[in-house]
């Protein structure tokens, strides 16, 4: 029930009907009251969990990378919303109700540096993968003493490695070290460079799949 506070043509507080007064910071104000939603489970809201679930399997195991990687697009958004925008409307492939992320397409870091050029994978040791990339430190903004970040994500086992402020751009190899529980395993590669003093980055670039070595 409502109680009128200041006469008929006063404010009040509580529920009339389908009306709720209230006051807040002393300005009285009216609202309707919240439609219930009869059918929570919509084609259209089921398509829309399926494709953000998507997403989020994907970019779930790299939230505190992400922190990094699209720290200059967290634009009254966090770096995660960021990331997950970007990757909802780029990368994601398929129909309701199986999506997947095309990893190629997809973003873990993102800026205005070149990214590498060229990048090469492989998985020669136990535990270990080992980049290489072209320098190509005199395109545009690139840097020799730009750093390189690397990124192996492990979509089976929902766990991600990442190396920040690695080797320079100028080195152009770099190795990762990864879990012994990741032997065998497929795992997805991304590389990208941060500038020296770590304001600007790259996009990432998508250096493949590849298969863990077993020893």
């Amino acid at each position: 029930m409502g109680t009128i506070k200041k006469g008929i043509l006063g404010g009040f507080s509580g529920k009339v009907g389908t009306v709720i007064g209230g006051n807040w910071k002393g300005i009285d104000y009216m609202r309707g009251k919240a439609a219930s939603v009869s059918n929570p489970k919509t084609e259209a809201q089921l398509d829309q969990r399926a494709r953000f679930g998507a997403a989020l399997k994907f970019l779930q195991p790299l939230t505190p990378f992400l922190r990094i990687g699209f720290k200059n697009y967290a634009v009254k958004m966090t770096a995660f919303n960021s990331a997950m925008s970007y990757n909802l409307n780029n990368a994601l492939v398929g129909s309701y109700p199986e999506y997947f992320i095309d990893y190629a397409s997809a973003l873990v870091s993102r800026g205005s540096l070149p990214g590498a050029m060229n990048p090469q994978i492989q998985s020669s040791n136990p535990g270990q993968i080992d980049f290489t990339w072209e320098d190509n430190s005199q395109d545009s903004t690139a840097n020799t003493f730009d750093k390189v970040i690397l990124v192996v994500l492990n979509p089976a086992k929902q766990k991600a490695i990442t190396v920040i402020g690695g080797n320079e751009r100028s080195a152009c190899a770099q190795t990762i070290e990864v879990p012994s529980s990741f032997a065998g395993d497929q795992v997805e590669c991304f590389i990208a460079f941060q500038n020296l003093n770590q304001s600007i980055l790259s996009n990432s670039v998508y250096a493949g799949p590849i298969n863990v070595f077993i020893d």
